[in-house]
């Protein structure tokens, strides 16, 4: 920028594009006199509307400045010239293809500077501060203009434009055609989007550009007829048009009050007398209070009073109205307190910022605006919903972030009017039974398609923090809610069944019970029009669940929860209960884990109580706040809530906080009640007086109540302070036994009971010892016994049969009786199911459970097994007392807990659904059998984790599947999701022009063809390249193929049909591949030619020699996994190779079993 002539402002535009802008204004066209003041266009006037356009798109956009837009508001070129332009094209001159090019040039430019012009503080420069403001008042004077300009209609005109190629069929349609189609939409889109900025003033009238004047001028120009025909065709001849038309639908209907768009004029007037009514008692209220402590003629006079506080303290307070009661007193010192807040970043405004306020439409704006969405709903409502959801799911580059909140805002207000047309109907006692009873007209978004889109709209949005998406996902699942509430009550048989079909596919599944719970728990500041949708879609779909409870009494919910997977073999074949495995925690870090879905009978009773903690209770108490501007409809809302915790659900406690009650009291006895004149009033008195009679009886019940009201209750609090003793809950889970242990190092069985002993006396266990002494002592002495009494049998049975007993055979040996392990008290029994060390040494001396198959518990039966014989229980005796009096000792000072660790758990592979399904690989039983398992070089299990660095182990936190992105990540993606979405817009604004419109230059064919000339030059020169590569290898071809075919006799025992020879790959091809693939494929050669031919000297000898076999298959994966092949080629015949020149191969020499080449003696 440089500064202008003399003393004045600095100019904001550099003067040079000042001029540059004016002069192609002034060469594009101007006012007649001759021609009796009409607007005639100059000599080059197509060649300056280009121009002008190249200027907005390669000055402009590409280097982020907005100076040719300031410069041509400035110049006043639309109002001035380009609806002066459009206005000389009449519809009798339709043919005149000079004015349809001058009108598509000037929608061209009008398209850029019309565009939504949106504040990002991260890429705003100083030029975005300086222009803005004026680019959007002069927006607001662009729309002013087009709607209202009388020489011509031009957004009729624009139809025109885009009409010719609109009545092409979509497949007849070029490139250029669907530009033009596109720029028309979005030139509709930008004059309905265009409003004056919030903050700002605007000097012209307001009714010219209001909402009712937009409707008025689309209805009239037949705007409105277009966008119905392409809504109803969408999909057929139209296809990336209706996100376009979505928006030019919703800046059309957003914010209108759809319960009085269907209002006839007597219905209407009354509602709206109501509603001054209304608003003048609230203003009369709020001055109630005020007038009856208003101040007299003596206020002239200062006043200051002290207020004795106690304790000898008090506080100085001024003015009169001090004098008037203790309350007022107390008021005045709580606001002259100082409260200073910790400094906390500013937040985004939460509220939707593409909504506005209300709209407020005129009669016959409202007339236009209810004919347009009853034929929408009837013709355009499914073909363009359902384009644009699959559009969505899709996520076509044309396809925004906002899209989709527009979608669900769209959805949810056109079912809101198809209820209240049918309500109309209803009042109006329509004879067409099809007005009333029929849903088929919005059948497009009750189908399961619309709710998997919407269910992922609302965990995306809810897991990213979108709120502003977030709330008219809402609002669209109320409303759905609500449309198929009313198909259930309807007569028509047909809309119940579909109803209830609808019902059961939503509350089947236990997610969505948990997403509404968690977004009514997790309100925190999002603003009012968030709140407000939480809490009507809570409501809502609470009153909804229940009727669909009451009346499906064995309604199934399906509950997806993430364990942990065993193997379906050992599900299948009950080998689990046979073969117990031993898990722990020390697998978490690996194993797997799925979803797995189950089916449960669905209980509302216990379903509800997820809207009683106190995270809940804050959302309501936040939306209830706000009491003055409610309306009845949520006052109601929020009085049900109140009244199901406190008398449904019984935890009227959670209500009994001092800031909850101080709320209650104020709208019925406060400085600014309710209206008595509400229909809801009376009713929140009786809950109010109701809440704090329970209130009192519960602090006189339970004094500790007093204190307990200061702070928000957890449930289990709650359910104390209500009832008096605390919730009694049932363990579900089964405890597990103590973790297996194992040694480090192989050792001796005296080392090993030694080393278990020493366990036990360092950790000062030495009872725990003594009592497997004492067992083993006994079981010494009972077996022994056994032997004794077993040996005396024959003698006291008698003589008589010893002849006969010594003839025959000698019987075998009858096995002694197992011998049971009683613990001493329940501490020994716990510890036999918890202490790793006693079981380790209750195994080595050969303590075995009774029933190993089961599962087992602090009561499993441990025994004494018959095998174990009486030398052996002395030898485990002996052991243990040897270990006390001379405990082992270490190299390190090591102790001997340090030479056991945990074993490690069996690793289990997760077993998913889409697993084989039951199929076996016969690839996976061959190399089974080939390579069984611990092989040549098994190592020792003791001894696997001696090389191993130890790993560090994170444990999951509990109660939850996966840990909650930080703020930092989500602000991450946030960040990559704006970039995205700019680039986006910057591809799809880049579009915008017909370029076709341009086909006068030559510059785009000369530099085309210079393109294409060098390519057709590339590929000359690889065809020559090609060419010279196969002369090259054909010639070097025959020899080759002789030396391979006399290998291949060589080889060949005449069984083997399955050889193949690849004469075309050389030795240059196999250096040329990866080492570790060539290795694969030399070893591979060399198992063969094992099996099936003489080795040669040298690996590489085959390469000179004859050809080496090669795969077929190049892959690495089919190199690794599977067995070679080998084939021979069908010219590799005994016919082709004379007798004379076999020669046998020279045998390949080896050391200690393994081939070595002559490489390897030097």
């Amino acid at each position: 920028m440089e500064p202008s002539e003399g003393n004045g402002p600095t100019d904001v535009v550099h003067p040079e594009v000042r001029a540059h802008i004016n002069s192609l204004v002034s060469a594009l066209g101007g006012f007649s006199a001759d021609d009796d003041g009409r607007y005639v266009l100059g000599d080059s006037a197509m060649e300056v509307l280009r121009d002008i356009k190249k200027w907005i798109r390669f000055y402009d956009e590409k280097t982020n400045r907005m100076d040719v837009a300031r410069c041509l508001a400035e110049a006043n070129i639309v109002e001035g010239d380009l609806l002066h332009i459009l206005a000389g094209w009449p519809e009798a001159e339709t043919d005149n293809k000079f004015r349809s090019k001058a009108a598509l040039a000037c929608f061209e430019i009008m398209v850029p500077l019309t565009w939504p012009l949106e504040r990002d503080l991260d890429q705003m420069t100083v030029n975005h501060h300086r222009h803005l403001p004026v680019l959007q008042l002069a927006q607001v004077g662009y729309k002013r203009a087009i709607v209202n300009f009388d020489a011509a209609q031009i957004l009729h005109t624009a139809v025109r434009v885009a009409l010719p190629s609109m009545a092409l069929s979509r497949s007849d349609r070029s490139t250029r055609d669907d530009g033009i189609i596109k720029l028309i939409l979005l030139f509709l889109r930008n004059v309905a989007m265009i409003s004056p900025p919030p903050g700002v003033q605007y000097d012209g009238d307001e009714s010219q550009i209001s909402r009712s004047a937009l409707i008025d001028a689309f209805s009239f120009q037949d705007i409105l007829l277009t966008l119905l025909t392409i809504a109803s065709n969408m999909g057929e001849d139209f296809n990336q048009e209706g996100i376009i038309v979505m928006e030019i639908i919703f800046h059309l209907v957003k914010r209108v009050d759809v319960s009085k768009l269907f209002m006839d004029d007597k219905q209407l007037s009354k509602t709206n007398s109501n509603e001054l009514t209304t608003m003048m008692n609230k203003e009369a209220a709020m001055h109630r209070p005020y007038n009856r402590k208003a101040p007299s003629r003596h206020n002239r006079w200062g006043t200051m009073i002290w207020v004795d506080r106690g304790d000898g303290k008090v506080s100085t307070v001024t003015g009169q109205d001090a004098l008037l009661d203790a309350a007022t007193r107390q008021h005045k010192m709580d606001n002259s307190k100082k409260y200073r807040p910790p400094r906390r970043p500013k937040k985004d405004e939460m509220e939707p910022k593409d909504l506005g306020p209300r709209v407020s439409l005129n009669t016959r704006a409202r007339q236009q605006l209810r004919s347009f969405v009853e034929d929408f709903l009837d013709s355009g409502f499914n073909p363009l919903f359902q384009h644009v959801r699959k559009k969505l799911d899709e996520q076509k580059d044309y396809v925004f972030e906002y899209h989709s909140r527009q979608f669900f805002y769209l959805v949810s207000w056109f079912l809101e009017a198809e209820r209240a047309r049918k309500k109309a109907a209803k009042d109006r006692k329509s004879t067409n039974p099809d007005d009333i009873g029929s849903y088929n007209l919005v059948a497009g978004v009750l189908n399961q398609h619309m709710f998997i889109t919407l269910n992922r709209a609302i965990g995306d949005s809810l897991e990213n923090k979108r709120w502003p998406e977030l709330c008219a996902a809402m609002r669209c699942f109320t409303q759905i809610l609500l449309t198929t509430q009313e198909m259930s009550e309807s007569r028509n048989e047909e809309d119940e069944e579909i109803a209830e079909n609808i019902l059961s596919r939503i509350f089947y599944e236990e997610e969505t019970h948990d997403r509404i719970a968690n977004i009514a728990r997790d309100y925190k500041e999002q603003g009012f029009e968030y709140l407000d949708a939480c809490t009507e879609l809570t409501s809502t779909y609470l009153r909804v669940l229940e009727a669909y409870s009451k009346q499906n009494v064995d309604m199934q919910v399906r509950s997806k929860r993430r364990v942990r997977q065993k193997k379906k073999a050992t599900i299948a074949t009950g080998e689990d209960e046979e073969n117990p495995v031993e898990e722990d925690d020390s697998d978490n870090d690996q194993a797997s884990a799925e979803k797995a879905s189950r089916e449960r009978k669905f209980d509302f009773n216990r379903f509800v109580n997820r809207f009683t903690p106190q995270g809940v209770v804050d959302t309501f108490v936040k939306f209830t706040k706000y009491y003055q501007d409610l309306d009845d409809s949520q006052l109601k809302r929020a009085h049900r809530y109140f009244y199901r915790i406190a008398f449904k659900q019984n935890m009227s406690v959670m209500l009994f906080r001092i800031d909850i009650i101080q709320l209650f009291y104020s709208m019925i006895k406060g400085q600014e009640p309710l209206d008595k004149s509400s229909a809801m009033c009376k009713e929140w008195e009786e809950l109010v007086k109701q809440i704090l009679k329970k209130c009192i009886r519960k602090v006189e019940e339970r004094p500790q109540l007093i204190i307990e009201m200061l702070f928000s209750k957890i449930n289990a609090t709650a359910h104390y302070l209500e009832y008096g003793y605390e919730k009694q809950t049932l363990s579900t889970s089964q405890s597990r036994p103590a973790a297996e242990l194992e040694f480090r190092h192989i050792e001796e069985r005296d080392q090993q009971i030694a080393i278990a002993v020493g366990v036990l006396l360092d950790k000062n266990l030495a009872d725990h010892v003594n009592w497997v002494k004492g067992q083993l002592s006994a079981a010494e002495s009972e077996r022994k016994a056994w032997e004794a009494v077993d040996k005396a049998m024959p003698s006291i049975e008698g003589g008589e049969k010893e002849g006969e007993q010594q003839n025959e055979e000698i019987a075998p040996t009858k096995e002694p009786p197992a011998i049971s392990v009683r613990p001493d008290n329940d501490a020994r029994r716990m510890a036999m199911f918890k202490n790793s060390h006693l079981r380790l040494l209750m195994k080595l001396v050969g303590f075995e459970r009774l029933v190993p198959s089961v599962d087992e518990t602090p009561e499993s039966a441990w025994t004494i097994p018959p095998h174990v014989t009486v030398d052996q229980l002395e030898d485990s005796l002996d052991l243990i007392k040897n270990a006390e009096f001379n405990p082992p000792t270490f190299d390190d000072g090591k102790l001997a807990e340090d030479q056991l660790r945990r074993k490690t758990a069996p690793r289990k592979k997760a077993v998913f659904d889409d697993d084989d399904d039951g199929i076996i690989n016969d690839d996976d039983d061959d190399d089974a059998i080939l390579f069984p398992a611990g092989g040549p070089t098994a190592r020792k299990v003791a001894d696997e984790f001696l090389d191993k660095p130890k790993k560090t182990r994170r444990r999951r936190r509990r109660g939850s599947d996966a840990e909650e992105p930080s703020d930092e990540l989500l602000e991450e993606k946030a960040r990559a999701r704006k970039e995205r979405e700019k680039a986006k817009a910057l591809r799809f604004k880049s579009d915008l022009f017909v370029h076709a419109s341009d086909d006068e230059s030559d510059d785009d064919g000369e530099r085309w063809a210079e393109f294409y000339a060098n390519e057709e030059k590339l590929r000359q020169k690889q065809s020559a390249a090609a060419k010279g590569a196969t002369a090259v290898t054909t010639s070097a071809a025959p020899k080759l193929v002789e030396k391979r075919k006399a290998q291949a006799l060589l080889a060949d025992d005449g069984d083997n049909d399955d050889d193949l020879i690849l004469p075309q790959e050389s030795d240059d091809d196999d250096s040329s591949r990866p080492r570790k693939h060539r290795a694969v494929d030399d070893d591979e050669s060399e198992a063969e030619d094992t099996a099936d031919t003489p080795l040669s000297s040298s690996p590489r000898a085959g390469d000179a020699a004859g050809a080496k076999r090669r795969r077929l298959s190049r892959e690495p994966s089919a190199l690794i996994g599977t067995p070679p092949v080998d084939v021979d080629m069908a010219d590799a015949s005994d016919e082709d190779i004379p007798a004379s020149k076999l020669a046998p191969r020279a045998r390949a020499r080896a050391r200690a079993g393994f081939i070595v080449d002559s490489s390897d003696e030097e």
